[in-house]
């Protein structure tokens, strides 16, 4: 697809954020997708796709909404929850100052690793842990991105964001994903919900591991 089709088609879906889109517009998705899936039509669909792991690479209509919500200037230290494929990460770093992202499965951070690097990206460090309690060695952050559903908002991660920072997560709710943005205002949590989801679990401490089939809601 190319770049304009591309941001005319995330335009109509609401995206309007210029640096968000250009960042979008620069980032070679197809290096972060599997070869079967390396199609146009593929690469660019309205669906997740497998990346392994029983991981996947979310749409790009998603990953630019959740960038978009977080409202980000290049001075801003994020944390990314659920590194995958690198997709996010590497769209995120073109549009802040540092981007600290963890992922559980060591395979796919090495792998997003390489990828990031080959693109001569230097300002991702990749941490191989539990996602779910975040990572307080360079807490506070600005920002806060969870690509994985939660089954409620992890207060560990909410603590480690920044007085006036946001945080956007999907969260589940009755058996429903909903992408939250979550500001904190003097200290206080402030919700709301932007859009349906699709995403897999956040396993670890603070996410589903912790929690009752029951509440899971799947």
């Amino acid at each position: 697809m190319n770049n304009k089709k591309l941001i005319d088609s995330l335009t109509a879906k609401g995206i309007t954020d210029a640096a968000v889109l250009d960042a979008i517009g620069k980032i070679p998705r197809e290096r972060f997708v599997e070869q079967p899936f390396r199609t146009v039509e593929m690469c660019y669909g309205e669906s997740p796709l497998p990346i392994g792991h029983n991981q996947t690479i979310s749409s790009v209509y998603t990953v630019a909404l959740m960038t978009q919500a977080l409202a980000l200037d290049k001075k801003h230290k994020v944390l990314e929850i659920g590194t995958g494929s690198g997709y996010q990460a590497a769209v995120l770093s073109l549009l802040s100052a540092s981007v600290f992202t963890i992922e559980r499965i060591r395979d796919l951070s090495l792998k997003a690793r390489r990828i990031i690097e080959s693109l001569n990206i230097h300002t991702v460090t990749f941490i191989i842990g539990d996602g779910s309690i975040g990572f307080r060695e360079y807490a506070p952050y600005d920002r806060v991105l969870i690509t994985a559903c939660s089954p409620d908002i992890p207060l560990s991660l909410f603590n480690q964001l920044d007085e006036g920072g946001i945080m956007v997560a999907p969260v589940a709710s009755n058996g429903f994903q909903n992408i939250c943005v979550i500001e904190k205002k003097n200290g206080t949590m402030f919700s709301k919900e932007i859009a349906p989801a699709n995403f897999v679990k956040l396993i670890g401490k603070n996410g589903y591991e912790a929690q009752t089939s029951k509440r899971c809601g799947f």
